[in-house]
């Protein structure tokens, strides 16, 4: 009787752990996701547009960085599927320098 609730308790704590160490794999990506698009938005307001795909795609790898140029205002954002499947997406905006 104590073999199958110890077993159970095992199962449990397994279970708990998988779950907590992708919910801070998510975090940790989310994080990252945050940073590519804040750096590619201060990229392209300097005229670096392609540099700024380039870095956010080194920061996060398999991402997706689509960055929308108006004339007063930069959108960067970058999403990227997540632990579980769990869709993960940052944005930033920068004001464009003038030349």
């Amino acid at each position: 009787m104590v073999t199958v609730e110890a077993a159970i308790a095992v199962c449990a704590l397994l279970v708990a752990t998988w779950l907590a160490a992708n919910g801070l794999t998510a975090v940790t990506e989310q994080m990252r996701c945050a940073d590519a698009a804040r750096e590619a938005a201060r990229l392209a307001a300097r005229g670096e547009q392609q540099r700024g795909e380039e870095a956010a795609g080194l920061i996060v790898g398999g991402a997706n960085v689509v960055i929308v140029v108006q004339a007063d205002a930069i959108e960067v954002v970058v999403s990227k599927s997540g632990p579980l499947g769990v869709p993960l997406s940052a944005r930033a905006f920068a004001v464009p320098e003038p030349r």
